[in-house]
């Protein structure tokens, strides 16, 4: 099961036409080194609720990605929320294909 450990990295909005961020578009912005570990979560969600739905479960939407990270590595951080629910969340789900 993917995870997201992003924990002190600086979350900045998609640009506005949705190309990613790297060294050299980074201009007024940080450089964001975890986009692609985050997409290849939001992939494998959107497959996991596939998956479910396939299966005839009608299964809530997984918990939203955090927005307020401050990027200081703060212990308790909101991504450490976001990783706890997403784990519940997959349980929740992998018992609903199990029955």
């Amino acid at each position: 099961m993917p995870f997201l450990a992003v924990c002190g990295v600086r979350i900045y909005p998609a640009m506005p036409d949705n190309t990613v961020m790297n060294e050299s578009t980074a201009t007024d912005a940080f450089h964001d080194p975890a986009a692609g570990q985050r997409q290849a979560v939001r992939t494998a969600i959107a497959r996991f609720v596939q998956q479910v739905r396939d299966a005839g479960h009608d299964f809530r939407d997984p918990p939203e990605e955090p927005t307020s990270c401050c990027g200081r590595g703060c212990q308790g951080c909101v991504w450490e929320g976001y990783e706890a629910a997403l784990t519940w969340w997959y349980e929740e789900g992998g018992e609903l294909l199990a029955s």
